[in-house]
C-alpha cells in the first residue's frame, strides 16, 4: 500500500490544497486497473493526516483492493461558508474529478463509498444524500448530524452557516437531504451510523436514527462504549471496512 500526500491547486478554492492517498500497489507485470475507493474525511480540528496519524487505518485496508483518498477541508463542515470558501463545491465536485485523474480510481458508483468523524461523518451523509448518483455507500462515525448542536458555537455557526436559518437554506438539514431522497425514484446508498455511548454527540446521531430509520433506506445503526476520541474512531473504521460492499 502506497501513501501519497498530494498538493495541488484547487481552482474552486483559489488556493492551494492537500489529500493525503492511501493506494494499492500493483506488483510486477500486473495490469493498472482501476480500484475501489472511500473518500473518507475528517473531524474539525484535524486535517488530511488524521486518519494515518491516529488511526491503524493503513494497516487495516493492507489487504484489500481499496483507494482512501483523504482531503483538508478545515473548519468548513464541508459547506459553501456563508464567510469563507466554497467547500462543498470543492469537495462534491473538484475533489472527485481531480482525485480521479490523478490517481487510477473507479468512477463506477458501486466502487464509490465516502465515511468521515465527527464534522466529517455530517459530511460523509450530506455527500450521500446529496449525490446519491455517486455514492453507493456512506458511514458516520460519531457524526454531527443534528447542526442544533452548533447552537454553543455561535461564531462558527455564524461563519459557516450565517445563521441558525442557514443551516437549512444552505442544503445542509440532514433530515431534510434524507426526507427528499426516500420519496425520490433514483438509487439509494447504503447508510452506516456508529457513536459511542459517551459521547457528547450520542443524542444527536439517536435524533436523527429516529428520523431516518423509518424512511427505507438500506440503513444500519450502531452504538457501544465509547467517547468522542481516537479510540473509538480506530475501532469504528474497521467495522467501517468489513460493512464496505467491496467486490
Amino acid at each position: 500500500m502506497a501513501l501519497i500526500d498530494c498538493k495541488f491547486l484547487s481552482e474552486t478554492l483559489g488556493m492551494a490544497c492537500s489529500m493525503r492517498v492511501l493506494l494499492p500497489e500493483p506488483t510486477r507485470g500486473q495490469a493498472q486497473r482501476l480500484h475501489p475507493v472511500l473518500f473518507l474525511l475528517h473531524g474539525l480540528s484535524d486535517d488530511e493526516t488524521a486518519w494515518t496519524r491516529f488511526s491503524g487505518l493503513e494497516r487495516y485496508v493492507q489487504e484489500l483492493d481499496l483507494a482512501v483518498v483523504m482531503p483538508c477541508a478545515h473548519r468548513s463542515y464541508y459547506t459553501n461558508m456563508t464567510h469563507g470558501y466554497r467547500y462543498w463545491d470543492f469537495v462534491s465536485d473538484e475533489l472527485l474529478y481531480k482525485s480521479r485523474a490523478l490517481f487510477p480510481l473507479s468512477t463506477q458508483r458501486e466502487l464509490t463509498f465516502v465515511a468521515g468523524l465527527s464534522m466529517g461523518g455530517y459530511g460523509a451523509l450530506k455527500l450521500a444524500l446529496s449525490k446519491p448518483d455517486t455514492f453507493a455507500a456512506a458511514a458516520s462515525m460519531s457524526g454531527a448530524c443534528d447542526l442544533a448542536s452548533l447552537a454553543d458555537r455561535p461564531e462558527e455557526l455564524r461563519l459557516v452557516f450565517g445563521d441558525a436559518a442557514g443551516i437549512r437554506t444552505s442544503g445542509g438539514d440532514l433530515t431534510e437531504l434524507a426526507r427528499a431522497l426516500a420519496h425520490s425514484r433514483g438509487p439509494k446508498p447504503k447508510l452506516f451510523q456508529s457513536c459511542g455511548t459517551e459521547d457528547v454527540l450520542l443524542a444527536g446521531n439517536q435524533r436523527f436514527r429516529d428520523f431516518v430509520s423509518p424512511l427505507g433506506f438500506d440503513y444500519l445503526y450502531e452504538e457501544g462504549p465509547g467517547q468522542h476520541d481516537w479510540a473509538y474512531w480506530d475501532a469504528a473504521i474497521q467495522r467501517v471496512l468489513r460493512w464496505l460492499p467491496l467486490p
